[in-house]
């Protein structure tokens, strides 16, 4: 039998919390969610924007919880099993955090950037696990509350970490950083993401730079050598006491790409990494794919792995759902291909998502159709911005141009010249012209930030395929 992930003795103390309702319990994992909690697991009442998870502390003991983490200002009239009372169980949370990097021997990776965190993490995660026990957040765990989960997780055996950090505003990744003290930093694009909280691309630059401040003494960033302000990233790394700063992307970078050609579902990558060739297959396709692997490839050398066998074991590598997942969809004259990029969008991803419909061959007789929701918090140049992706719309020889939402309106006016163009208000008409136009041999991308739904649109053509018996 596996050792607990915490020791019944050890919670409160890292905690900060006193134990009232029974004996403390050894805790096998730690949860915030009742929906995905474990028997035997530690459960952690978060009070968030839409939901109190005190008030799920009595389904979290009905489902097998060992203890609940909760804040004394709540804690009155809780019941079910041993409480462990904390002025403020987040910050409780945290006080697990710090003692499970305390303990740890794990080499830590930290990632952020405008796009492609997500991707880069799950490619670590992938490339690391051949070479030692790996523990990585879970989905886009990134945040206030996502990355001090995903340390008060970490095992004890483990060998790497890898954290994604995100923000919406300034001065919130610099706490993130404090907590993970990662030895190998990467920021994997600075672009329009959130400019309407902080104004400017400086300021975002400067943002992402704050992974840099809690780095490990002597620590590696990695950086987009095409990135705007990377030479400010690199100044900043150096000011917080990084010792080397490595960077990908085009000529005169220590990672570039030499080629990338489409293999089925992924592609075949060569690349010149510190110096020397290194080909590999990726199991996802499209170029801003094989970029984020070069960052990938940096930091497994920064962390003491081996790159050649990070680089074999990338093939396993999928794009995650609604970032680049491919699904191939029933449709009225057999089945087209999706690929769903619904999880987010910023103009720097969407052009990229753009360049992969363009990528990828429809069927014979079939098109390629663009499925594009609002890009939100892109402040007073939001509409501009979205006219502005027309020419990635030429460029992708897009057929089909579906847009919803008034800030695509803007795209839907400057991207429908030489192509077919319907527009909805929202992710509801949206979805009923996806179901309408879609057809067997299509290709299709969907893609919007996440409060415009586009998500939904995914969900229609899928509950459509599963109705008809199709994937």
């Amino acid at each position: 039998m596996s050792a607990p992930l915490w020791k019944a003795g050890e919670i409160a103390a890292a905690a900060g919390a006193r134990v009232v309702g029974g004996p403390a319990l050894d805790a096998a994992g730690i949860s915030i969610d009742t929906r995905t909690l474990s028997p035997g697991d530690l459960y952690v009442a978060i009070e968030g924007e839409r939901h109190d998870g005190h008030d799920f502390v009595a389904a979290a003991f009905g489902a097998g919880a060992s203890g609940a983490l909760v804040s004394a200002i709540r804690a009155g009239g809780l019941a079910g099993g041993p409480l462990l009372v904390a002025d403020d169980s987040l910050e409780g949370l945290r006080g697990l955090a710090r003692a499970a990097r305390a303990r740890s021997n794990a080499r830590v990776v930290a990632v952020t950037g405008s796009v492609g965190k997500t991707s880069v993490k799950e490619m670590l995660r992938t490339a690391l696990a051949p070479q030692g026990a790996t523990h990585a957040s879970a989905a886009s765990h990134n945040n206030h509350w996502g990355v001090p989960l995903t340390l008060a997780r970490l095992p004890r055996e483990a060998r790497y970490a890898v954290l994604e950090m995100g923000m919406n505003h300034a001065r919130e990744i610099a706490p993130l950083s404090a907590l993970g003290r990662p030895r190998v930093a990467v920021i994997t694009a600075i672009a329009p993401v959130h400019i309407g909280n902080l104004g400017s691309l400086e300021a975002i630059a400067d943002a992402k730079a704050e992974i840099f401040e809690g780095a490990e003494r002597g620590a590696t960033a990695v950086i987009d050598a095409d990135a705007p302000f990377a030479d400010k990233l690199a100044a900043a790394a150096r000011a917080n006491g990084l010792s080397r700063t490595l960077t990908f992307g085009e000529a005169g970078a220590d990672a570039r790409l030499v080629s990338v050609e489409a293999h089925g579902d992924g592609s075949r990558v060569e690349a010149d990494v510190l110096g020397r060739r290194v080909a590999f297959a990726l199991g996802a396709p499209g170029g801003h794919m094989a970029k984020n692997a070069l960052a990938v490839l940096l930091a497994v050398h920064a962390l003491g792995a081996d790159i050649d066998r990070a680089a074999a074991a990338l093939a396993g590598f999928a794009a995650p759902g609604g970032r680049g997942a491919r699904l191939r969809l029933s449709a009225p004259g057999g089945e087209f291909t999706l690929i769903d990029e619904s999880y987010n969008a910023n103009p720097a991803s969407m052009r990229a998502a753009l360049a992969l419909l363009g990528g990828t061959s429809p069927a014979r007789g079939g098109r390629r159709v663009a499925i594009v929701g609002d890009m939100l918090e892109l402040g007073a140049d939001a509409e501009r911005l979205h006219a502005e992706l027309a020419p990635a719309l030429d460029a992708a020889r897009v057929d089909l141009l579906l847009t919803a939402g008034p800030l695509s309106r803007a795209l839907h006016e400057a991207g429908r010249g030489g192509r077919e163009a319907r527009h909805a208000d929202g992710a509801e008409g949206l979805a009923a012209l996806a179901l309408d136009a879609l057809r067997g041999g299509d290709v299709a991308m969907a893609k919007g930030s996440n409060g415009s739904r586009v998500h939904a649109v995914v969900a229609a053509l899928k509950a459509r395929a599963s109705k008809s018996g199709g994937n």
